[in-house]
């Protein structure tokens, strides 16, 4: 049996059915049991930032963030824009999972500093495909 490896993994994601894909494929990388799952941009920046006792310690913060950008409540590049500008935040890996194509969507996360920006595909097996290429 492969070892659990020491990462914890925010993934914000208000698609039911793209968030049970990627924690499936997680979980068969064992990375499930290390992530927190916010639905919208702000339950992650409440989890990331401590707002509201969201989690006990700031410095308790993840090693990597799945982030989509079409979000209720606080859109991506604005959740993306704040983890960006805090020096506790600033140097967690980010990586954009959207089903965006947009260009502006693109050349606004590069701008921001996120380390990767990844297409979800439409249908289930390049979803999976997706996801293990990230992993």
């Amino acid at each position: 049996m492969e070892d659990v490896k020491e990462i914890e993994i925010l993934l914000v994601e208000d698609n039911p059915v793209d968030r049970e894909i990627t924690l499936g494929v997680l979980k068969k990388h064992n990375f499930a049991n290390m992530i927190h799952v916010a639905e919208d941009g702000e339950e992650a920046l409440e989890y990331l930032f401590n707002i509201g006792n969201a989690r006990a310690d700031i410095n308790g913060k993840p090693t990597m963030i799945l982030l989509d950008l079409k979000l209720p409540k606080v859109d991506g590049l604005e959740v993306l824009q704040k983890i960006k500008a805090d020096n506790r935040t600033k140097n967690i890996p980010v990586i954009v999972l959207t089903s965006s194509s947009e260009e502006f969507d693109i050349v606004a996360s590069y701008n921001l500093g996120v380390n990767g920006y990844i297409l979800k595909p439409v249908s289930f097996k390049k979803m999976v495909d997706a996801i293990n290429e990230m992993l």
